[in-house]
Order: C-alpha cells, then sequence, then structure tokens
C-alpha cells in the first residue's frame, strides 16, 4: 500500500470543487496511458480540456444515461479517468474486462448522496463497499483493507451513531493507499485531459 493521506487531506475537495463532489467518478487504472483508456472503452474522440473544472459542460451537454464523457490524463503509470455526474468506473461490465492484467480503482457518488468504492484487481471485485455505510463489505476479500480504511478515515462500526463526516474524502484517501497517486488541487486544476464519449455497457 501506498501514501499516509487520511480524509482531512482532501478538504480542498469540497472547498473548491463542490459541484464535482455533488456528482462524480474517479478512476485510475494501472498500465494504460489516457489514449489507450479511452481505446479501450470505445470512446468517441471529444477533445481536450485542462483542468477538472472545464470537464463539468461538456458532461452534462451529452445528455444521455448511456453515453457518458470521460476525461481521461496519464499520471505515472496510472490513467486517471474523471467524470462529472458519471458512473462509467463503477460499471462492472465495463471495468472487469479492463481489470485483467492490472488493477483498477473507481469511486463515485451521485446528487442523491449514493456511493460506491471498487477495487478491480485481474478481473475480479477484490473489494466492493458504499463509503457512507462502510461497515458492510462484499467482493472476493472484503477484509483485506480493514486497517488502511481505518486510516483512510472511515469508520466501520456497524452502529446507528457510526461517524460518517468525511465519508467522500476517505474514499479518495483510500485510493491513493491503493494506488499512490495523490490528487491535489495542483493536479486537478492543471492536469491536461484527452476527453471522449463513451458507451455504457448493458448487462
Amino acid at each position: 500500500m501506498n501514501g499516509i493521506t487520511t480524509a482531512a487531506d482532501y478538504g480542498w475537495l469540497e472547498e473548491r470543487y463542490a459541484d464535482l463532489m455533488e456528482a462524480y467518478c474517479v478512476t485510475l487504472v494501472r498500465g494504460l496511458t489516457a489514449d489507450e483508456l479511452l481505446q479501450r472503452l470505445g470512446a468517441e474522440p471529444a477533445g481536450r480540456y485542462t483542468g477538472v473544472a472545464e470537464l463539468a459542460d461538456p458532461a452534462y451537454e451529452v445528455g444521455s444515461p448511456y453515453r457518458l464523457f470521460v476525461g481521461a490524463a496519464t499520471v505515472g503509470d496510472w490513467a486517471l479517468m474523471v467524470e462529472h455526474n458519471g458512473y462509467l468506473g463503477t460499471v462492472d461490465e465495463a471495468m472487469l474486462p479492463l481489470s485483467r492484467g492490472r488493477t483498477v480503482v473507481s469511486h463515485f457518488r451521485n446528487v442523491n448522496a449514493v456511493d460506491h468504492f471498487t477495487w478491480y484487481v485481474d478481473g475480479t471485485v477484490r473489494l466492493h463497499f458504499e463509503p457512507l455505510f462502510a461497515h458492510h463489505r462484499d467482493g472476493s476479500h472484503p477484509d483485506a483493507l480493514l486497517t488502511e480504511m481505518r486510516e483512510a478515515g472511515f469508520d466501520l462500526r456497524d452502529a446507528d451513531d457510526c461517524d460518517t463526516d468525511g465519508h467522500t474524502e476517505a474514499a479518495f484517501a483510500l485510493a491513493h493507499r491503493l494506488t499512490g497517486i495523490r490528487l491535489t488541487p495542483e493536479l486537478f486544476d492543471t492536469a491536461e485531459f484527452t476527453c471522449g464519449i463513451a458507451p455504457v455497457p448493458r448487462s
């Protein structure tokens, strides 16, 4: 595992990217460039944009739940995919094939506070849970990251008084621990995104 960030390190997201935090999907794919990722997803080219904020307007203009606007940037050995009001990174039919021979880490939240965190490894779901209800987990290794989850900021108690503050930020911290890719304000502001409109596979 990599990194020691916690939910507290991602307070800037709500301060600087409040609109994104209402409805987003962030996915990290190891061993692919941005262009390779878009090709694997069958995405139609949709231009280049600088910074995460610039991805918002074109994402909402697509207006179809079955075709989603995605932005991809190459960050080290990983491809970073950011979706405003999207969910492609949560679709098993898309991510399971993509994860064969590699690791994919994705987390999502929509306007209704429905959220998901999924760790895919070599064509399997190793861990899946809802950050708001982190005490309930599934996947082939549902308890593999208990220490990392607690350290990231998740309260794993199965109780009505469970502390859910910062659960979205904790998802970013856990993704950092799994991938070694720390998302920062500077990266979100300056990353060069190659964009596409990707079809959503149907089960």
